[in-house]
């Protein structure tokens, strides 16, 4: 349920909502607009009749929230979800677009990979550390060692970290280390990780579930919202269909529909959808067409000899000019790239 105040509404008129809103059992999610401020009733509240609220002083409307996912939805939040992110923003004007290897494997090929995606224009670094694979014998990250080596990379590039969590152990370790925490495809639905998360204001980068809805995504997105972190990114990632060809279908309908539905940021991963390196520009350049917020590209400096993902991998020449392309779309979309800027130490 919202609760959508008149522009002259007091402070107080405001506090004394909330506090009715408790008062019935309900969480309260505050959304403060330029012009509108928004107080939403989550919860049960069918059996709540409207004018419990209608009648209180500076309350201009009652309505209900017809989707499931309340805070992820649009219709709560009606304008953009944009937040900083070490130097730019996400969800805005600003294109994010996030880079590096799959897994971080040594300081040279993080270090090398960091300062080669940073010059070509990429405003944040990813890798992965934890890695959930299909093989158990196969290689499984760094842990803490590769944590360490991020944030050197980040020292000297300014690029704020992208890493994925696999657990909830991993969390307070993670948060220590990371600017952006990633929820991989196969986590999407551990709610437990997803409530955790909630917990802590480090923003996040929900990924779909290899066959997850659009609806499903989101609900799971409602899972961190409620606990009080704002700062989620969804990303589309390529669905599992029955096409063969690619590693996975690249839902290319997901960024207009995702972004007719929630205010939140969307960002398409070109590596993981398709699978394979002659592919990713293309669907970089559909993405931001299509209305994308961002990217999240994986990119390795000897793509034959990567311990995972190397056949999706753009070697840093080929990531470089997939970034001059992506921008002069950019700039038809009526967006930019994010520029960050290099430390004095660098």
């Amino acid at each position: 349920m919202m609760i959508i105040m008149k522009p002259s509404a007091t402070p107080q008129d405001v506090e004394r909502v909330i506090e009715k809103i408790k008062s019935v059992g309900l969480a309260v999610h505050l959304s403060q607009g330029v012009e509108t401020t928004i107080i939403g009733a989550i919860g049960e509240t069918h059996s709540l009749p409207t004018d419990t609220f209608e009648v209180m002083e500076g309350v201009e409307t009652v309505q209900r929230i017809t989707q499931p996912f309340k805070l992820a939805s649009r219709q709560f939040h009606p304008e953009n979800s944009i937040f900083p992110l070490d130097g730019f923003t996400v969800g805005g004007d600003e294109l994010a677009l996030v880079a590096g290897p799959c897994s971080v494997e040594s300081r040279s090929q993080i270090l090398e990979t960091a300062h080669a995606v940073k010059e070509a224009g990429a405003n944040a670094l990813r890798g992965g550390v934890f890695k959930p694979r299909t093989s158990p014998y196969a290689f499984q990250g760094l842990g803490e060692e590769g944590l360490e080596l991020l944030a050197e990379a980040r020292q000297q590039t300014g690029l704020p970290i992208v890493v994925e969590i696999m657990s909830q152990v991993q969390l307070d370790l993670m948060v220590e280390y990371v600017d952006v925490l990633q929820i991989g495809a196969r986590n999407m639905q551990n709610f437990n990780l997803l409530r955790v998360i909630g917990e802590t204001q480090t923003p996040v980068l929900l990924k779909r579930g290899l066959s997850a809805t659009i609806e499903e995504l989101l609900m799971a997105a409602e899972y961190i919202l409620a606990g009080g972190n704002k700062q989620v990114m969804l990303c589309e990632r390529g669905i599992r269909t029955f096409e063969t060809a690619t590693r996975n279908t690249t839902d290319i309908n997901a960024i207009p529909v995702l972004k007719s539905l929630t205010h939140l940021p969307v960002i398409l991963d070109p590596s993981h959808s398709t699978g394979h390196f002659d592919y990713v520009a293309a669907i970089a350049r559909a993405a931001v067409a299509a209305g994308a917020d961002g990217l999240i590209v994986e990119v390795h400096p000897d793509p034959a000899h990567a311990l995972s993902d190397g056949r999706q991998s753009l070697k840093p020449e080929k990531f470089a000019a997939m970034v001059r392309q992506v921008g002069q779309i950019a700039e038809v979309m009526g967006r930019r790239l994010a520029t960050v800027k290099i430390p004095a130490h660098g």
